[in-house]
């Protein structure tokens, strides 16, 4: 079995090694970091980096452009993003020298009851369809930003993306590959063909694509503001078409949403402070995995080793067997963040990692009682903001309501419906979120605002990063270039259990020794294209005054500054 194993490793993995000729920095960077003075943005496309750029150099702060960034975004790469999903974001408020933590995500139908997935036989809530559907917080977190920080008028900040849903815009390559792959998936939902396929086909790279319903929702947003959107007719729009669909959202439910500022909570790892924000999403798994490697000396088992990707694979096994346990909205279950990302727990559960044998199992700690998108901007000001945002699912559940040019999220699938369990489906719950923002400090002074959006991928790019960054000493670019790991398979907030220890997947750049050790260890090890997520980051160069860009290389990116 080891030989025919190693056979298919070999075929699935026929060039591990290569390398670029570069002057300067690691073989495998893709390109030198940004610097610039003035301002920077990073996101995951080219055209929202440059309006970005645009409302800072019109006097706009951060949460401005990171607004208007967000809001071309969902026209642009609706693959992933807009008005019909959630917002999470961490802000560096220079002037009050701190951080805040914005939790801008919805809550499932009032109307819905557990009963009703009973009663019909469901083991699992669906992907897609109506019953998926949860309140979606976006807008409601841009204002709250807004009111918090903001500078501009939200006229200015976004009539960028209102001129390129009514305009058109070329789409680019990967979003092009998302937009074909999506509608092949939801071109049977109602209005889906209608907004994102005109003349029977989804766009192609290079071609102009407009969604002219979406700049009226847009036009009406900026007219009467959040109300418009959740008391106003597009609240009332969303209601009719839901229930003509058999759902359950309504116009109470999108009344009573609000966004929460919540407080980030972070750990040190060798003397430095990363900052995450607390469940419901899955941010403090960053957090776990960090103490737990803590205690093993990285550097010097270097980078792309055996030691290394071992170690790591268990650490993030360990804390994700706690994230199906334990991470919930915290206002219908208790989630001990403080206890779970204690560096006594840490020490406790690094105990359990083997350094010569895989895992196939781990329970989750005892604990006493008491497709995505991500920017960072950073402004003159010396503000910074870390913000995600997303749909689920790549372009959400199917649900386009009538007229308005946008796709509901489908967060509710993150659900469980086993009994007892503490992300169990409830009326009015926020369910558990993949979504996550992060942000590094040093000294309680700004670092670094970065983060790689992609499902579970999320926790496990963030400690990479950092990881890159800390121990192997990489540059802010080559963190985010460096070929990445990602581990599948453990247990799940939805209440599936991890069987046979998961499944290793190596992108390419791994030594074919390395691989040949890892499956000595007992790792399952799997090729795998995409899934690795998409990385932006903003590093403040408290030196020189400067800041530091750098963008995802698998995407269509950009880091720009001025």
């Amino acid at each position: 079995m080891k030989v025919f194993f190693t056979t298919i490793i070999l075929a699935i993995f026929p060039v591990l090694l290569y390398s670029q000729d570069r002057i300067t920095g690691r073989d495998f960077a893709t390109r030198s970091e940004v610097i610039a003075r003035n301002g920077m943005a990073a996101t995951s496309q080219p055209l929202a980096t440059q309006v970005a750029l645009d409302i800072l150099k019109k006097g706009g702060n951060a949460i401005d452009a990171a607004i208007a960034a967000n809001a071309v975004l969902g026209v642009v790469e609706p693959t992933g993003s807009g008005v019909g999903g959630d917002l999470f974001a961490i802000i560096w408020s220079a002037d009050k020298g701190k951080l805040y933590g914005l939790n801008a995500s919805g809550k499932s139908p009032r109307s819905l009851k557990l009963e009703y997935f009973k009663e019909n036989r469901f083991e699992v809530i669906p992907s897609y369809g109506p019953l998926p559907v949860s309140v979606p917080g976006c807008v409601d977190g841009w204002f709250e930003m807004h009111d918090m920080f903001g500078r501009l008028p939200m006229k200015d900040i976004l009539q960028p993306a209102i001129n390129y849903a009514r305009d058109g815009f070329p789409v680019t390559e990967v979003i092009a590959y998302y937009l074909e792959r999506g509608t092949a998936i939801l071109k049977e939902y109602p209005n889906i063909k209608e907004v994102y396929m005109p003349g029977g086909k989804s766009p192609s790279k290079g071609e102009i694509f407009k969604n002219p319903l979406l700049a009226i929702t847009l036009e009406k947003i900026v007219k009467g503001g959040r109300n418009e959107f959740y008391r106003g007719s597009i609240a009332r729009d969303i209601d009719v078409f839901m229930k003509k669909q058999g759902g359950f959202l309504t116009y109470d439910d999108m009344s009573r949403h609000h966004s929460e500022w919540v407080q980030p909570v972070s750990t040190t790892y060798r003397g430095y402070e990363v900052w995450e924000l607390p469940p419901n999403g899955q941010g403090i798994a960053a957090l776990q995995m960090l103490n737990i490697l803590e205690g093993f000396n990285i550097a010097t088992m270097g980078f792309g080793s055996s030691d290394y990707i071992h170690v790591f694979t268990e650490a993030k096994k360990l804390a994700f067997e706690d994230r199906a346990k334990y991470y919930a909205d915290p206002v219908f279950s208790a989630t001990p963040v403080a206890e779970l990302i204690s560096k006594k727990y840490a020490a406790e559960r690094r105990k359990l990692i083997d350094l010569e044998k895989a895992a196939k199992i781990y329970d989750a700690g005892k604990i006493e009682a008491g497709n995505t998108i991500y920017l960072t901007v950073a402004d003159k000001f010396g503000n910074m903001v870390s913000l995600i945002q997303s749909n689920y699912r790549g372009m959400g559940s199917g649900m386009c309501p009538t007229g308005l040019g946008f796709v509901l999220q489908d967060r509710g699938e993150m659900f469980s419906l086993e009994e007892g369990h503490n992300n169990m489906y409830a009326p009015g719950k926020r369910p558990f979120h993949t979504i996550i923002p992060a942000f590094i400090t040093k000294n309680n002074k700004p670092w670094i605002s970065f983060g790689v959006m992609g499902g579970d991928m999320q926790p496990q790019g963030h400690v990479q990063i950092i990881v890159n960054l800390i121990d192997f000493k990489m540059n802010l670019q080559e963190a985010g270039d460096a070929p990445r790991i990602h581990h599948i398979g453990s247990s799940e907030p939805t209440g599936q259990q991890m069987t046979n220890g998961g499944i290793l997947l190596l992108e390419n750049g791994f030594r074919w020794e390395v691989i040949q050790r890892l499956i000595s260890m007992g790792h399952t090890i799997q090729w795998d294209l995409g899934g690795y997520g998409g990385y932006q980051a903003i590093m403040w160069d408290a030196k020189n005054k400067v800041w530091f860009g750098a963008s995802e290389s698998r995407k269509d990116g950009q880091a720009a500054g001025y």
